[in-house]
């Protein structure tokens, strides 16, 4: 960890994401940026804003309650392995994959009976309820994903990544707007007083997203095990867009975490890696106070707001990698770093039936995640190394409207 003008910055950045959480900490409490960050709309990814009266929509993200979750099965890997062409056609066919889709399967959930949640009752969300009842449990695009690995025992995870939707996205542009919020890369982060109407209505919004994210990863981690004729003996369930009422050196603190992991000691988390490498469980370490070593890792625990990683991080925007195509006629613009060979030879040397996917999800659009974790030092420890066996993703020619 380093300061850079008194912000605590774990691993090296771009010189855009380091101008961008300047700005974001003018306004704020207290930030921090995880080792994964990189320029986000309005807050960098991997941005940490802390403020003891006021909650940040913009420091949410568009992706409310985007999360991570990772099940370990009953299953050993030799038969996932001998199985994985037929797994994976499986998943694909049954899940739904991209932006806007319903689920093909009608999911009852407690979250939609009457009164079940504060959240329905604002104005935000309620014009929405139906439309997050038919997407309970769908996918979406860009760097969502279902994965299928074995860990350093052969056991088979199962490892989700995606946010509460299209109920998410209509929750935050309707907060944003309503804060007067300007669009944009380096504009200053929107806040709500939590003691004002419209910032109540903004907590309790955002926590329907939460639970709603956190009902759709349990369904699709429930269905893919299913799949697999398998059965959950262990999870691990993290959000990595939401803001959590926190106390942090004797203050009761709003923490918003954009593309960063909760990592209290102690605590689990699943921190993905790219499609053709390895994932982590990790959890939050309890530092000896006894010794100088611990005493640095509590401090850099605390300059963190106990946060981690949330992934490798990219270092290439998507259309950099992918290039950039005129929609309607297929031509393309302008040509991507990415190929489809580079793609292809990384996914075939790893070893990993990929379902979709686009250029701008291969690996070579990411840090290396043993690198980003280690920028973050004795702060977390890694519990389980897993190894992809199979990826699915959306197809390489969804569009992802979502800003996050």
């Amino acid at each position: 960890m380093q300061i850079i003008d008194n912000i605590p910055v774990f691993g090296e950045h771009e010189a855009n994401t380091l101008e961008q959480a300047r700005l974001c900490a003018r306004t704020a409490d207290r930030f921090a940026l995880m080792a994964d960050g990189h320029l986000g709309y309005g807050v960098p990814i991997g941005g940490v804003i802390a403020t003891e009266s006021r909650i940040s929509p913009t420091a949410v993200g568009f992706d409310i309650a985007c999360g991570n979750k990772a099940v370990r099965l009953d299953m050993p890997g030799t038969e996932l392995r001998a199985n994985i062409h037929r797994v994976m056609e499986e998943i694909w066919s049954t899940l739904s994959f991209g932006v806007g889709r319903k689920n093909a399967e009608r999911v009852e959930h407690p979250l939609f009976e009457r009164d079940a949640h504060p959240g329905w009752a604002t104005e935000a969300a309620a014009p929405i309820k139906r439309k997050a009842e038919a997407q309970l449990g769908t996918i979406g695009s860009g760097n969502h994903y279902v994965d299928l690995f074995t860990d350093e025992q052969d056991r088979v995870w199962v490892g989700v990544h995606f946010g509460s939707r299209g109920l998410g996205h209509g929750i935050a542009t309707w907060f944003l707007k309503a804060a007067g919020a300007k669009d944009g890369m380096m504009v200053d982060p929107v806040f709500l007083d939590v003691t004002s109407d419209l910032g109540a209505q903004y907590i309790a919004a955002m926590q329907l997203g939460g639970a709603y994210a956190y009902a759709g990863r349990d369904w699709v981690c429930s269905r893919v095990a299913k799949l697999l004729g398998a059965t959950i003996e262990e999870e691990v369930h993290n959000h990595h867009n939401f803001a959590w009422l926190e106390e942090h050196d004797g203050r009761q603190l709003w923490v918003c975490r954009k593309g960063a992991t909760p990592a209290f000691p102690g605590q689990r988390g699943f921190v993905g890696g790219t499609m053709g490498e390895q994932s982590v469980i990790l959890e939050g370490t309890a530092p000896d106070l006894s010794t100088a070593e611990g005493k640095a890792t509590a401090a850099a625990q605390a300059a963190s707001l106990c946060s981690t990683v949330h992934g490798a991080g990219r270092v290439m925007g998507r259309k950099q990698a992918a290039g950039v195509f005129d929609r309607k006629t297929g031509v393309c613009k302008r040509e991507g770093l990415v190929k489809p060979e580079m793609m292809n030879d990384w996914m075939q040397r790893s070893n990993v039936v990929l379902k979709g996917g686009g250029l701008d999800e291969s690996p070579h659009c990411y840090k290396r995640l043993p690198e980003v974790l280690a920028a973050h030092g004795s702060t977390i420890r890694v519990l389980h190394t897993l190894t992809p066996v199979g990826v699915a993703m959306a197809g390489a020619n969804e569009f992802d409207p979502y800003k996050d």
